[in-house]
């Protein structure tokens, strides 16, 4: 029952810490958009992986 509320508070977080950058600047956040449809899906799949590795080592250092 544990994992499972801990599985939705990381979802909540992810979804609170997605939601900041439009909420603040929304500006920002369209010009950032617009720069990140110029890439290459080479360039996307590679923020994507290294994004996953980050998050993965995170959670083996907090573990």
């Amino acid at each position: 029952m544990e994992t499972e509320i801990s599985w939705w508070a990381a979802l909540a977080l992810v979804l609170v810490l997605e939601g900041l950058f439009p909420f603040i600047s929304p500006k920002g956040w369209r010009h950032m958009f617009a720069q990140l449809l110029a890439l290459r899906d080479g360039q996307i799949r590679f923020m994507g992986l290294l994004c996953i590795a980050v998050g993965l080592a995170l959670l083996w250092v907090l573990e």
